[in-house]
Parts: structure tokens; sequence; C-alpha cells
């Protein structure tokens, strides 16, 4: 009689979700609409940021919208890149080839070099189409190779590129670059190079805005569940039905699509290329870029990227003029600029040592790289005698 009394009896109800686990639930279904927010309030609150103290001390508005519209052709560079890294696991040194492919797809398209006028605009899905046919390309022949071995293969792509604008001064004007890129043009009003920087701010936003909802689509999707299965066990995934061939051919491919578009958007910004801005470093520079934002989580490498790029360009140049002005033994005689790889190979290493996950992991990421932790202290508790949750 009692048990039925007591289960009869009403059982409390559990208590409602938090704000914050509402938002990330609304967050994960709609992520589409979240990226438009977000990069919403991102293109309004930048340029008021930098109205106010100490921004304002650096530089003036122009300068730093100019700022952001350059760090977004690495933003891009790095959401494509977390393609091929993040998602599939597949190390590419050569990333800026891809980047180069684009830049000349457009130079070549609309210059007086070639003497031909295609618009910005069909330019830019040309240009990530013939990237990402590159991508297949590099993709093909290095199918069997992982690890270490792949490294060395886009390493060396990444390497040819450049070499081959280099000394094909017939094609390419060689050393020179090509320039008197056409600008962008909406109707009658052609996108200034100098002076207002907004047009190209608004544009850059635009494409980072659409490339963050593609890759989203593409993480949620059956493609980005088997590049995950891919970076997690190839063996495995290919035991349980994928076709690792054309799963990994296609991450090449779509990661060099987005490098592409961001070469178009560079080439038709800058109005000229050569290719010395293709070099090794920008390479590492994305690379770092993913692995300091967090390998996986694509708000979390946009932000790597941004910053990333803001400490390259402010913060050093900044810490230069402010040892200079302090006149500080030893440190007002460095050029910190010229430092900025060592800054960030410790930056790396003190990463992988701390938080090897990066600072905005996905948590799938932080799962993986804590796995081991989590197993010791469910065995044994933590070192105060907690018992296992």
């Amino acid at each position: 009689m009692n048990a039925r009394v007591m289960d009869a009896a009403p059982q409390p109800e559990a208590a409602p979700p938090s704000l914050r686990n509402r938002a990330r639930a609304f967050s994960t279904r709609h992520r589409s609409i979240t990226v438009i927010v977000g990069m919403a309030l991102a293109t309004v609150l930048m340029p008021v940021i930098v109205l106010l103290p100490p921004f304002n001390s650096f530089s003036s508005q122009g300068v730093w919208i100019d700022g952001f519209t350059i760090a977004g052709i690495y933003v891009l560079l790095a959401l494509g890149l977390n393609i091929v890294v993040g998602l599939s696991g597949l190390l590419d040194l050569g990333y800026a080839a891809f980047f180069a492919i684009g830049s000349y797809a457009f130079a070549f398209a609309a210059s007086p070099f070639t003497g031909i006028d295609i618009p910005f605009w069909p330019m830019l899905l040309v240009g990530a189409v013939v990237a990402a046919v590159f991508g297949i390309l590099l993709g093909a022949p290095t199918l069997r190779l992982r690890g270490d071995y792949l490294a060395i293969v886009t390493l060396g792509f990444g390497e040819i590129v450049p070499i081959v604008f280099l000394n094909s001064s017939t094609y390419t004007e060689g050393p020179n670059g090509i320039g008197g890129i056409s600008p962008p043009s909406i109707g009658d009003f052609t996108f200034p190079s100098v002076g207002n920087p907004w047009p190209f701010y608004l544009t850059m936003i635009g494409l980072i805005t659409i490339t963050m909802i593609l890759v989203y689509r593409l993480q949620d999707s059956r493609l980005g569940r088997a590049w995950m299965a891919i970076r997690e066990d190839e063996l495995a995934a290919a035991a349980n039905g994928v076709n690792t061939v054309t799963t990994k051919l296609l991450a090449f491919a779509l990661g060099a699509s987005t490098a592409g578009l961001a070469g178009v958007f560079a080439s038709s910004k800058l109005t000229l290329v050569s290719p010395n801005l293709f070099r090794f470093d920008v390479s590492f520079t994305v690379l770092a870029m993913v692995v300091l934002g967090g390998m996986g989580n694509i708000w979390g490498v946009a932000i790597g990227a941004f910053l990333v790029f803001l400490i390259q360009t402010v913060i050093l140049k900044q810490l230069n003029i402010f040892f200079g002005n302090v006149n500080v033994p030893i440190l007002s005689d460095v050029d910190f600029l010229q430092y900025q790889f060592l800054l960030y190979g410790v930056a790396l290493v003190a990463m992988m040592l701390i938080r090897p996950e990066g600072l905005f992991p996905s948590r799938r990421r932080r799962r993986e790289l804590h796995v081991e932790e989590d197993q010791d202290f469910a065995e044994h508790g933590d070192a105060m005698g907690a018992a296992p949750e």
C-alpha cells in the first residue's frame, strides 16, 4: 500500500534549462541565423570600438577598417584550411599556392596585361572553381599519403607554384607581377582603392558570412561526418563504408576553393599580384591561425585568425613605438616585427603544452585531447579523494 502511495505521489518537475543552454540549443538548430546575427553585430561593433581609447590613439577609423578588411582575407584562408586540417585531419603546408592561383586567375581576367575585362563578381566563382580544380590535382596523387609524407608533398606544391609564377615572365610578368587589376564595381560605382574603405569592408563581411554558413552546412552534413571519421581513423572509416578517395578529394577541393575566393578578393583590393605575396610564410601563418584558434571550431578559427592578424599588424608595431618612446634598455633596440615568426613559434609551443585544443576549441576536439585525463579521474577520483561522477 505504501509503495502504491509513493508511486502515485507527484514527482518534482525538472528545472528549466538555463538561458545559456537555451541559447546554445537555438544556435545548434539555426546555424545560419546565428552566423548572420553574429557577423552583423561584429560589423557594427568593430568600427565603433576603434573610436574608443586606447584604439583611437593607434590609428584613425579608416585605417582600422582597412586593416579589418585585410584581416578578413586571412579569416577566409583559415576557414578553408580548417576544412582540410581541422575537419579532415589532412596536413597541408602549401595552402598559399591556392591563394596564388585565385589571385592570378583574376589578374588574367581583369587587367591590361591580357586586355580582358571580366567583372569581379562572376570571377569570385570562377577563381574558386579554378583553385578547386588544382586542389583535386594536388589531392589525387597524394591519396595514399598521410602525416609527414603528405605535409612534405603539399609543402613542395606550395613552393612550386610561386616559383612558376616568378619565372614565367612571358605569362605572368615574373617578379614584377601583374598590376592595374580592375577593382570591383556595382553599376557606375567603382570601389575606391584609397580614401573610402567601407565598400571593401562590407564586401568582405558578406563573403565571410556566406562562407561560414556553407562550411557549417558541410560540417553538419553526411560529408562533414565522413571528414571527421577519416580524421579519427581512416581505416575504420573505410571499413564502415566511407569512400575515402572522393571524401579526401572533396576536402582538398573545397578548402582550395575558399583560398581561391580569398585570392580574387585580395588581388582586386591590392590591384596588384606578385609571387612574393604567396611565400611559405603565408601558409605557415594561416596554419598557426587555425591551430591557435581551435581546429574544427569554425567560429574559433575565424576569431583566432582575426586576433593573430591584429597582433601581427597592430600590437607588434605599437610595441616598437612604445619601447622606443620609453627608451627601455635592450627592448628599445628590438624590432618586434622581425621576430614575429619567433613569437609564432613560442606561442605554438606554449599552446601545445598548456591548451592543445586551441583558444576556442570544438567540444569534440576538447574531449578527444583530454580523454585520458577524464578516464584517469573516473578510475581514481581527484587528488582530494573526491568520488568520480
